[in-house]
């Protein structure tokens, strides 16, 4: 009974490419004509069954460093090819002496768009653990008892999870932040910082003692308790850094323990003051800390919060529970004080990140904001993850948090380190900038356009954390004149991607993806390989941009569904805008869109239109909304259901229709991340609320008479219906025309 639309196609295939415009406007006039801009997303480490995997360096063009690939002319004689970007003749080098028209390199064969290469004697020329990731955990304190409970009893099932060689460090902090050894499993020992000033790189790591000239005194502004004896170095770290993070599988039993004796924090709450939580200044150590490790090598910084910050940089409310965490009004009216400070705060701290090649995850459970509006700009600059729930006990975070820890088979994420985007063009095409979780390299070039979308002045871009899903949208910009032959030599257009990462088994990869469109003849041309769903999510993700970049920005001419922040609080918006620019384009056609799945007795499981007719009591809806899969009963079925008529054995059609939402629901959740919230309901009860919400209101109270359908339902509401809305559009259209 498994609804058949539910299996995802996949229209990306083995290039993870998708573009708003399959041929292209060969003329900078005939592109300013085009509404939709010249995009393509891209999903640089997308997996795939038929991806080849090469066990040497690539060959690469020696005047434009583009890389050998199907759409390059081969002289088999002459042993020559010739690069499609900037036509240099290269020759081929010995090893490749036997190649023919029979016996080609994977890298020709024209079926293979995307090859990866393994980057050869890497691990050979350093140390495996220099290349092993690192995980520092930092967890917040100042929450009530069973909050840190659950924390803590999600983190150390983490633990059991990562591999034996990941390193592993600990920060706690409420109103003071510390660092835990975890070198000393016979006597803990913590170095305090205060919360309340911000403190530098090289501060942290002088008073840590992992400064190059530094001894192990503790500087001021903090004290250390403890002593003893600390265990061999580790490979892959920096001096004495090895009394911080530990290999896994030797610090497991120590971090168990000290999670065990973590309290809440004990800082004494003033009546009517909010609790004094420094997330900031335990992020500054964090990152300070992992400066220390030897550059090049992997590593995640993975907060887990649960309030506001009050106390140091990256506040974001004042200590008085008086005063409310800012609102999307405050921000409009330029009357959120803690904001801009904030903001230029975490964006230095993504920037140092970057440097480091180090990658930032938010796990924020709170019932109030917590400041996911403020850390936007450095989880996206390092391309870190980002999950908002209700609690610590709640499965969204639970389930989300053991998921970036498996590794291999289809639950995981795929998670890479330190990567890198290149983009080569052909001679006519440049490229304005990115939108999605990346930062530029500034690196110039004849391909870099005048105008800049997202990051933009470059043809090159850091990636400090990525996976299987991540999807960058990438702006270009055509430069040809008018004068130019669609029909002459050049008819083809040619783009090749290069990203380099670091798996998480610490090999280097390079992933190579060339893809060839054709220059389009004439509008009809360019009607035809017109893609909707890229072109629906690039608007998006382009307004949302411009709403954050540009003053007095009208959304609503845009697209007022995807972009409204009515009734979201700022962290929601942004966390919502965080997944938007950086998911799939499936999954971000969801956000947009929800499907809506309808099951019946007297058909099988098909699509339903959004709206409010297509509930009814003999069926059952089962509802994607992206963040949220909700099971909808009509309320015949709910009330046959209550009476157990599934459970008689001559009603397993009955419990066949009952089991079929619950199965499909489960193969959208098992492929998700964040977990979205998985809603039962039925018809009438107080959770049908989830469903109502997303639905076109075409039946409400003030036409329910004439729209109501036998065991439908009204939604009581004052918004206009899209049947009205488009009426609305039609008479402007015809008093403008």
């Amino acid at each position: 009974m498994a609804a058949p639309e539910l299996a995802q196609t996949e229209p990306e295939g083995i290039e993870g490419v998708r573009m708003t415009w399959l041929n292209w406007p060969r003329s900078k006039v005939e592109a300013s004509k085009c509404v939709i801009p010249i995009a393509t997303s891209i999903q640089p480490i997308r997996p795939h069954v038929d991806l080849q995997i090469l066990p040497y360096a690539p060959l690469r063009c020696k005047t434009c460093s583009a890389v050998l690939n199907p759409f390059c002319r081969v002289d088999f004689t002459a042993m020559i090819w010739i690069c499609p970007f900037c036509f240099q003749r290269n020759h081929f080098p010995q090893h490749y002496n036997s190649i023919s028209q029979t016996n080609l390199p994977a890298e020709l064969y024209p079926n293979f768009p995307s090859v990866e290469y393994l980057i050869p004697n890497y691990q050979n020329s350093q140390n495996f653990n220099q290349s092993s990731p690192i995980y520092l955990f930092i967890l917040d304190t100042c929450m009530i008892e069973e909050e840190l409970e659950f924390a803590k009893s999600s983190l150390k099932r983490a633990l059991g999870m990562l591999p034996e060689n990941a390193m592993v460090g600990f920060i706690s902090y409420g109103t003071q932040v510390q660092v835990h050894e975890l070198g000393f499993s016979e006597m803990s020992k913590v170095y305090v910082f205060r919360g309340s000033k911000d403190i530098s790189k090289d501060q942290v790591l002088e008073q840590l003692g992992l400064s190059v000239s530094g001894g192990r005194r503790p500087g001021p502004g903090m004290h250390k308790g403890g002593g003893g004896g600390g265990p061999s170095p580790v490979a892959g770290a920096g001096p004495g850094i090895n009394r911080f993070l530990l290999p896994a599988s030797e610090c497991e039993y120590t971090l168990d323990s000290l999670l065990d004796e973590l309290s809440t924090d004990q800082w004494p709450i003033a009546p009517g003051n909010r609790a004094l939580r420094c997330t900031g200044v335990a992020l500054s150590v964090g990152s300070g800390l992992l400066s220390a490790s030897m550059a090049g090598t992997g590593a995640r910084i993975i907060l887990l919060v649960g309030g506001p910050c009050t106390e140091g940089p990256g506040s974001i409310v004042s200590k008085d529970l008086s005063d409310p965490v800012r609102s999307h009004k405050d921000l409009d009216k330029d009357a959120a004080p803690f904001f801009k400070k904030a903001v230029h705060f975490y964006d230095e701290l993504g920037k140092q990140l970057v440097n480091q090649g180090h990658v930032l995850d938010v796990f924020a459970s709170a019932l109030d904001q917590v400041g996911i509006a403020e850390m936007k700009v450095a989880i996206e600059k390092t391309g870190g993850l980002v999950v908002l729930s209700e609690s610590f006990g709640h499965s969204v975070f639970k389930d989300s948090f053991k998921r970036i820890f498996e590794v291999g088979g289809e639950q995981s994420l795929g998670l890479a380190f330190n990567g890198t985007l290149e983009i080569n063009c052909s001679k006519d095409i440049k490229v304005q900038g990115i939108i999605g979780p990346c930062t530029s390299l500034e690196k110039k070039g004849p391909s870099v356009a005048s105008t800049v979308i997202g990051q933009g002045n470059t043809t090159a871009w850091k990636m400090c954390g990525l996976d299987k899903s991540t999807c960058l949208t990438i702006f270009f910009d055509v430069s040809s004149s008018e004068k130019s032959d669609p029909a002459g030599p050049s008819s083809q257009l040619y783009l090749q991607f290069l990203t380099s990462y670091q798996s998480s088994d610490g090999q280097m990869r390079l992933r190579v993806t060339t893809v060839t469109r054709r220059w389009a003849v004439g509008s009809e041309d360019l009607v035809q390989g017109f893609d909707q769903e890229v072109a629906a999510v690039i608007m998006a993700r382009l307004a949302s941009y411009k709403m954050e970049m540009e003053e007095g920005f009208d959304a609503t001419r845009w697209s007022y569904d995807a972009l409204s922040v009515f009734n979201n609080s700022p962290d929601e918006t942004a966390y919502f805008r965080i997944l938007l620019n950086r998911e799939t384009i499936s999954n971000a056609v969801v956000m947009i869109q929800p499907s809506l799945i309808s099951y019946g007795f007297d058909s099988l499981p098909g699509p339903a239109l959004l709206d409010v007719q297509s509930i009814a009591a003999d069926r059952i809806l089962l509802l994607d909304s992206y963040f949220s899969v909700v099971i909808f009963h009509g309320m015949t079925i709910a009330q046959w259901r209550n009476m157990g008529y599934q459970n008689q054995p001559e009603n397993q059609g009955f419990a066949m229709l009952l089991q079929a939402p619950q199965e499909d629901s489960q193969l959208i959740i098992r492929d998700r991340f964040p977990v979205p919230r998985l809603v039962v309901c039925d018809q009438h009860g107080s959770q049908a609320r989830f469903l109502l919400a997303k639905l076109n209101p075409s039946a409400t109270y003030s036409n329910a008479q004439d729209m109501m359908h036998p065991g439908s339902d009204v939604i009581f509401t004052d918004d206009v219906s899209l049947q009205v809305f488009i009426e609305h559009l039609q008479r402007l259209a015809v008093q403008a025309s």
